[in-house]
């Protein structure tokens, strides 16, 4: 998953993210190490958020177009 790499760009913390997507920052960092994987629910607001496809926040693609 590429969200480390694309809140690390944004200047975000695992902190503001979990707060701006009522969120634990815990879980954000589980998502970043690869402990836990996200539901469709959260992928769909990690990728609203970031304004990257879904296929991006996962790998699937290196394109973050919508």
């Amino acid at each position: 998953m590429n969200l480390k790499e694309i809140r690390k760009s944004k200047g975000i913390s695992q902190l503001k993210l979990a707060m701006d997507l009522n969120m634990s920052q815990n879980t954000i960092s589980r998502y970043e190490t690869g402990e836990r994987e996200p539901g469709i629910a959260e992928l769909i607001k990690l990728a609203d958020y970031f304004n990257v496809s879904i296929d991006y926040l996962v790998g699937r693609t290196n394109d973050p177009g919508n």
